[in-house]
Protein backbone atom coordinates (compact mmCIF):
# COMPACT_ATOMS: atom_id res chain seq x y z
CA UNK A 1 0.00 0.00 0.00
CA UNK A 2 1.54 3.54 -1.22
CA UNK A 3 0.47 6.77 1.02
CA UNK A 4 0.58 9.92 -0.95
CA UNK A 5 -0.16 13.07 0.52
CA UNK A 6 -1.23 16.04 -0.87
CA UNK A 7 -0.82 19.45 0.35
CA UNK A 8 -0.53 23.03 -0.41
CA UNK A 9 -1.16 25.98 2.02
CA UNK A 10 -2.06 27.90 -0.92
CA UNK A 11 -5.78 27.10 -1.81
CA UNK A 12 -7.28 27.18 -5.47
CA UNK A 13 -4.30 24.97 -6.77
CA UNK A 14 -6.07 22.18 -7.61
CA UNK A 15 -5.39 20.05 -4.45
CA UNK A 16 -8.67 17.90 -4.33
CA UNK A 17 -9.14 18.11 -8.12
CA UNK A 18 -5.93 16.17 -8.08
CA UNK A 19 -6.35 14.17 -5.78
CA UNK A 20 -10.43 13.06 -7.23
CA UNK A 21 -8.41 12.84 -10.81
CA UNK A 22 -5.47 10.80 -9.97
CA UNK A 23 -7.26 8.72 -7.94
CA UNK A 24 -10.12 7.85 -10.55
CA UNK A 25 -6.74 7.65 -12.91
CA UNK A 26 -5.54 4.74 -10.58
CA UNK A 27 -8.32 3.26 -10.22
CA UNK A 28 -9.20 3.08 -14.27
CA UNK A 29 -5.86 1.08 -14.14
CA UNK A 30 -7.34 -1.28 -11.98
CA UNK A 31 -5.84 -0.53 -8.63
CA UNK A 32 -7.89 -0.13 -5.39
CA UNK A 33 -7.36 3.18 -4.40
CA UNK A 34 -8.81 4.72 -1.11
CA UNK A 35 -9.47 8.63 -1.00
CA UNK A 36 -9.13 10.15 2.39
CA UNK A 37 -10.52 13.28 2.79
CA UNK A 38 -8.48 15.38 6.23
CA UNK A 39 -9.49 18.84 4.93
CA UNK A 40 -12.56 20.17 7.53
CA UNK A 41 -14.13 22.10 4.54
CA UNK A 42 -14.78 18.50 3.47
CA UNK A 43 -14.62 19.28 -0.76
CA UNK A 44 -13.47 16.10 -1.61
CA UNK A 45 -16.48 14.65 0.07
CA UNK A 46 -18.61 17.20 -1.40
CA UNK A 47 -17.17 16.24 -4.96
CA UNK A 48 -17.70 12.54 -4.42
CA UNK A 49 -21.30 13.33 -4.01
CA UNK A 50 -21.60 12.53 0.13
CA UNK A 51 -23.21 15.50 2.08
CA UNK A 52 -20.80 15.92 5.23
CA UNK A 53 -23.96 17.06 7.83
CA UNK A 54 -25.96 13.76 6.72
CA UNK A 55 -22.37 11.12 7.65
CA UNK A 56 -22.41 8.82 10.82
CA UNK A 57 -18.88 8.20 10.50
CA UNK A 58 -15.76 10.04 9.37
CA UNK A 59 -12.40 10.26 9.49
CA UNK A 60 -12.11 11.95 12.52
CA UNK A 61 -12.83 8.69 14.13
CA UNK A 62 -10.03 7.29 12.86
CA UNK A 63 -7.45 10.11 14.43
CA UNK A 64 -9.43 9.80 18.01
CA UNK A 65 -8.35 5.70 17.83
CA UNK A 66 -12.08 5.18 17.24
CA UNK A 67 -12.42 3.19 13.89
CA UNK A 68 -10.42 1.87 11.55
CA UNK A 69 -10.11 3.65 7.79
CA UNK A 70 -11.68 0.65 6.41
CA UNK A 71 -14.55 0.93 8.67
CA UNK A 72 -15.86 4.15 7.89
CA UNK A 73 -14.88 4.06 4.22
CA UNK A 74 -17.63 3.99 1.41
CA UNK A 75 -17.67 2.77 -1.61
CA UNK A 76 -18.12 5.72 -4.80
CA UNK A 77 -19.59 5.15 -7.98
CA UNK A 78 -16.31 4.47 -9.42
CA UNK A 79 -15.42 0.76 -9.37
CA UNK A 80 -12.19 0.37 -7.14
CA UNK A 81 -12.22 4.25 -5.50
CA UNK A 82 -13.17 4.50 -1.89
CA UNK A 83 -14.05 7.44 0.11
CA UNK A 84 -13.01 7.93 3.91
CA UNK A 85 -15.37 11.27 4.07
CA UNK A 86 -14.97 14.24 5.90
CA UNK A 87 -16.74 16.81 7.88
CA UNK A 88 -16.75 20.41 10.14
CA UNK A 89 -15.88 17.92 12.87
CA UNK A 90 -12.03 18.12 11.69
CA UNK A 91 -11.62 21.37 12.33
CA UNK A 92 -12.59 21.29 16.15
CA UNK A 93 -10.42 17.61 16.28
CA UNK A 94 -7.27 19.73 14.70
CA UNK A 95 -6.65 21.46 17.68
CA UNK A 96 -8.05 18.51 20.29
CA UNK A 97 -4.87 16.51 18.85
CA UNK A 98 -2.33 18.89 19.21
CA UNK A 99 -0.42 18.07 22.30
CA UNK A 100 -1.79 14.37 22.81
CA UNK A 101 1.26 11.57 22.98
CA UNK A 102 1.94 10.20 19.84
CA UNK A 103 -0.54 12.77 17.90
CA UNK A 104 1.65 13.01 14.33
CA UNK A 105 1.38 9.24 14.61
CA UNK A 106 -2.60 8.80 14.63
CA UNK A 107 -3.40 8.32 10.88
CA UNK A 108 0.08 6.50 10.20
CA UNK A 109 -1.02 3.91 12.86
CA UNK A 110 -4.11 3.58 11.72
CA UNK A 111 -3.44 2.73 8.15
CA UNK A 112 -0.95 0.63 9.22
CA UNK A 113 -2.84 -1.94 10.69
CA UNK A 114 -5.16 -1.95 7.81
CA UNK A 115 -5.70 -5.37 5.66
CA UNK A 116 -3.67 -4.89 2.68
CA UNK A 117 -7.02 -4.19 0.82
CA UNK A 118 -5.50 -0.90 -1.15
CA UNK A 119 -3.00 -0.60 -3.35
CA UNK A 120 -3.19 3.45 -2.62
CA UNK A 121 -4.62 5.60 -0.41
CA UNK A 122 -4.27 9.06 -1.52
CA UNK A 123 -5.04 12.15 1.21
CA UNK A 124 -6.41 15.55 0.96
CA UNK A 125 -4.71 17.75 3.21
CA UNK A 126 -6.22 21.05 4.09
CA UNK A 127 -4.62 24.11 2.83
CA UNK A 128 -2.86 24.87 6.45
CA UNK A 129 -0.29 23.69 8.60
CA UNK A 130 -1.21 21.75 11.84
CA UNK A 131 -2.08 18.65 13.42
CA UNK A 132 -3.93 17.23 10.38
CA UNK A 133 -1.30 18.04 7.74
CA UNK A 134 1.65 16.66 9.86
CA UNK A 135 -0.63 13.28 10.28
CA UNK A 136 -0.70 12.56 6.73
CA UNK A 137 3.06 13.93 6.10
CA UNK A 138 3.99 11.59 8.98
CA UNK A 139 1.82 8.76 7.12
CA UNK A 140 2.52 9.28 3.45
CA UNK A 141 5.42 7.50 1.51
CA UNK A 142 5.22 10.59 -1.31
CA UNK A 143 3.88 14.25 -1.25
CA UNK A 144 2.82 16.05 -3.91
CA UNK A 145 2.89 19.88 -4.09
CA UNK A 146 0.50 21.03 -6.57
CA UNK A 147 1.58 24.57 -7.69
CA UNK A 148 0.27 27.12 -10.38
CA UNK A 149 3.07 28.77 -12.31
CA UNK A 150 1.63 32.24 -10.83
CA UNK A 151 3.75 34.61 -8.66
CA UNK A 152 2.34 34.04 -4.99
CA UNK A 153 2.04 30.23 -5.52
CA UNK A 154 5.53 30.43 -6.22
CA UNK A 155 6.12 32.08 -2.65
CA UNK A 156 4.11 29.64 -0.92
CA UNK A 157 6.45 26.90 -2.03
CA UNK A 158 9.18 28.01 0.41
CA UNK A 159 6.76 27.24 3.39
CA UNK A 160 5.51 23.91 2.14
CA UNK A 161 9.66 22.97 1.44
CA UNK A 162 10.21 24.28 4.83
CA UNK A 163 7.49 21.57 6.59
CA UNK A 164 9.42 19.18 4.09
CA UNK A 165 12.37 19.34 6.07
CA UNK A 166 10.14 19.15 9.75
CA UNK A 167 8.61 16.50 8.93
CA UNK A 168 11.96 14.37 7.85
CA UNK A 169 13.55 15.63 11.37
CA UNK A 170 10.98 14.87 13.57
CA UNK A 171 8.31 12.19 11.89
CA UNK A 172 8.73 11.12 8.76
CA UNK A 173 12.84 11.09 7.66
CA UNK A 174 11.71 8.68 4.11
CA UNK A 175 9.31 11.56 2.85
CA UNK A 176 9.86 11.98 -1.25
CA UNK A 177 7.86 14.77 -2.85
CA UNK A 178 7.11 15.84 -6.24
CA UNK A 179 6.00 19.07 -7.60
CA UNK A 180 3.07 19.37 -9.83
CA UNK A 181 2.66 22.26 -11.96
CA UNK A 182 -1.54 22.76 -12.62
CA UNK A 183 -3.86 25.08 -14.27
CA UNK A 184 -0.96 25.93 -16.34
CA UNK A 185 -1.98 28.64 -19.35
CA UNK A 186 0.84 27.89 -22.41
CA UNK A 187 -0.71 31.10 -23.25
CA UNK A 188 0.45 33.39 -20.07
CA UNK A 189 4.14 34.23 -20.67
CA UNK A 190 4.69 34.40 -16.43
CA UNK A 191 3.41 30.79 -16.36
CA UNK A 192 5.98 30.36 -19.23
CA UNK A 193 8.59 32.60 -17.40
CA UNK A 194 7.76 30.34 -14.07
CA UNK A 195 7.76 26.96 -15.58
CA UNK A 196 11.42 27.60 -16.71
CA UNK A 197 12.46 28.70 -13.44
CA UNK A 198 10.75 25.80 -11.86
CA UNK A 199 12.63 23.01 -14.42
CA UNK A 200 16.26 25.08 -13.46
CA UNK A 201 15.79 25.07 -9.72
CA UNK A 202 13.84 21.47 -8.90
CA UNK A 203 15.16 19.33 -11.84
CA UNK A 204 14.73 15.95 -9.75
CA UNK A 205 11.52 16.72 -8.28
CA UNK A 206 9.05 18.32 -11.01
CA UNK A 207 6.66 15.71 -12.41
CA UNK A 208 6.91 15.56 -16.52
CA UNK A 209 3.17 15.86 -16.72
CA UNK A 210 1.48 19.45 -16.64
CA UNK A 211 -2.29 19.28 -15.84
CA UNK A 212 -3.14 22.19 -18.22
CA UNK A 213 -6.11 24.78 -17.68
CA UNK A 214 -9.65 23.00 -18.54
CA UNK A 215 -13.05 23.68 -18.41
CA UNK A 216 -14.29 20.34 -18.48
CA UNK A 217 -12.09 19.48 -14.88
CA UNK A 218 -13.64 22.39 -13.45
CA UNK A 219 -16.37 20.76 -13.69
CA UNK A 220 -16.09 17.45 -13.15
CA UNK A 221 -16.46 17.85 -9.05
CA UNK A 222 -19.97 19.11 -9.22
CA UNK A 223 -21.03 15.96 -11.34
CA UNK A 224 -19.34 13.77 -8.43
CA UNK A 225 -16.97 12.31 -10.89
CA UNK A 226 -12.64 12.15 -11.64
CA UNK A 227 -12.22 14.23 -14.78
CA UNK A 228 -11.46 10.55 -16.15
CA UNK A 229 -14.80 9.04 -15.98
CA UNK A 230 -16.50 12.61 -16.41
CA UNK A 231 -14.99 13.61 -19.73
CA UNK A 232 -12.31 10.43 -20.28
CA UNK A 233 -11.19 11.99 -23.56
CA UNK A 234 -10.86 15.53 -22.58
CA UNK A 235 -6.95 16.45 -22.24
CA UNK A 236 -7.09 17.12 -18.82
CA UNK A 237 -8.21 13.26 -18.81
CA UNK A 238 -5.09 12.65 -20.96
CA UNK A 239 -3.07 14.45 -18.59
CA UNK A 240 -4.37 12.93 -15.38
CA UNK A 241 -3.90 9.32 -16.71
CA UNK A 242 0.03 10.19 -17.45
CA UNK A 243 0.39 11.54 -14.18
CA UNK A 244 -0.95 8.03 -12.43
CA UNK A 245 1.35 6.43 -14.93
CA UNK A 246 4.54 8.63 -13.05
CA UNK A 247 3.46 7.96 -9.75
CA UNK A 248 2.80 4.08 -10.72
CA UNK A 249 6.78 4.06 -12.18
CA UNK A 250 7.60 6.02 -8.30
CA UNK A 251 5.95 3.46 -6.48
CA UNK A 252 8.28 0.35 -8.51
CA UNK A 253 11.06 2.22 -8.83
CA UNK A 254 12.07 3.73 -5.82
CA UNK A 255 14.53 6.57 -6.17
CA UNK A 256 16.63 8.31 -3.07
CA UNK A 257 14.67 11.02 -1.31
CA UNK A 258 15.16 14.07 -2.75
CA UNK A 259 16.85 17.30 -1.55
CA UNK A 260 15.08 20.06 -0.78
CA UNK A 261 15.97 23.33 -2.27
CA UNK A 262 14.22 26.42 -0.60
CA UNK A 263 12.80 29.06 -3.45
CA UNK A 264 14.68 32.05 -3.09
CA UNK A 265 13.16 35.88 -4.01
CA UNK A 266 11.10 35.42 -7.13
CA UNK A 267 11.53 34.11 -10.22
CA UNK A 268 13.93 35.38 -13.08
CA UNK A 269 12.14 37.76 -15.63
CA UNK A 270 8.99 38.34 -13.19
Amino acid sequence: MFVIAIANHKGGVAKTTTCLSLGGSLAERGMQVLLLDLDPQAHLTLSLGVRPEELRHTVAEVLLNEQSPVAISRETSVPGLDLAPASGELMVLDKVLYGRPGYEFRLRGALKQMSPIYDFVLIDCPPSFGTLTLNALTAAHLLIVPVQCEYYAWRSLRSMLELVTLVREKTNPTLRYRLLVTLFDIRSKIHRLIMEEMHRRFPEALFQTIIQVDTRLRESPAYGLPVVQYAPTTRAAAQYRALAEEVIRLTLFPTRTETVHHPIGQPVGV
